[in-house]
């Protein structure tokens, strides 16, 4: 069996730093935090066991290492660019493209999409999973919810829901808060060590992680653990049962979901009024 390769994000954010010699550049490019591309390139350096970059005081070098994997990342992510840009073939003007995150079309949109093609059954909706600023560039669709920061958004994004973070878990997990396997989601600014700092607790080192607030939430949901996401994600399943808040203590996010209507239609407008008039929006209609 061939082993796992190493997520693809790690790459993206590697291919990024080694063209601008910058953690920072790289960050605003891709739409990530700096902290972040700083952590997935030294997740990725692990798992390779050799460094791809010298730090130093005045910026970044790459390695012997690093200058070998270069070209080859920087072709294989234009092949992928060019095999998926394949199948793009256009949008029609009857049709309302919506790009957001899977995290968000999992726990946001599809529990609720019933209840907008209900009032809109003229409305032909296709949702597109994308993360990178250069995915929503080429989608070119409707209407983004993208995450990130409030400074990566842009000017005319407004926010989803709430900017909080929250700890959840399965209502059949049984135990003490501080005895149960926590879940992390990597990539982000925040995570369980900014969590315990405002609750005041000390935790054990996450047992699980994964690569996005939606697969923690999915974990937890299944019994695995407590999760630490946003609250926006939550509302659905909270409202099911499917999940319980493991504590009154939340904390801001320095990430978070960013709502922008990009064409003039009133599809698009039906569309942003409803998700952001929604329980999962976090407003109520006025």
């Amino acid at each position: 069996m061939a082993p796992a390769l190493p997520p693809l994000n790690w790459f993206r954010a590697f291919e990024s730093a080694a063209r601008t010699l910058s953690f920072t550049a790289a960050a605003d490019e891709i739409g990530m935090t700096q902290s972040a591309v700083s952590q997935q390139i030294k997740s990725l350096e692990v798992r390779l066991g050799v460094p791809l970059f010298e730090r130093k005081a005045r910026g970044l070098a790459l390695t012997d290492h690093g200058r070998r994997l270069l070209p080859q990342v920087d072709a294989a992510l234009t092949t992928l660019t060019g095999a998926t840009a394949a199948f793009d073939t256009g949008q029609s003007s009857d049709l309302l493209t919506v790009s957001a995150s899977i995290s968000v079309i999992h726990w946001v949109i599809a529990p609720r999409l019933p209840e907008f093609t209900e009032r809109h059954p003229d409305v032909v909706l296709r949702l597109i999973g994308a993360v990178w600023p250069d995915e929503f560039t080429r989608i070119a669709a409707d209407v983004e919810i993208r995450f990130g920061s409030q400074k990566q958004a842009a000017t005319d994004a407004e926010l989803l829901g709430s900017d909080r973070l929250i700890a959840l878990k399965s209502p059949g997990l049984k135990g003490n808060f501080e005895n149960l396997p926590l879940i992390e989601a990597v990539g982000t600014s925040d995570g369980w060590k900014s969590w315990s700092k405002v609750a005041g607790k000390a935790l054990s080192a996450p047992a699980l992680f994964v690569d996005s607030y939606g697969s923690a939430l999915q974990l937890a949901v299944n019994g695995n653990g407590i999760c630490l996401v946003h609250e926006l994600l939550a509302a659905h399943p909270r409202q099911q049962g499917l999940i319980e808040q493991a504590s009154d203590v939340s904390i801001a996010a320095n990430e978070s979901y960013f709502l922008s209507v990009k064409s003039r239609t009133e599809a698009a407008a039906a569309f942003r009024d409803w998700i952001v008039t929604s329980p999962s929006g976090g407003r109520k209609p006025e």
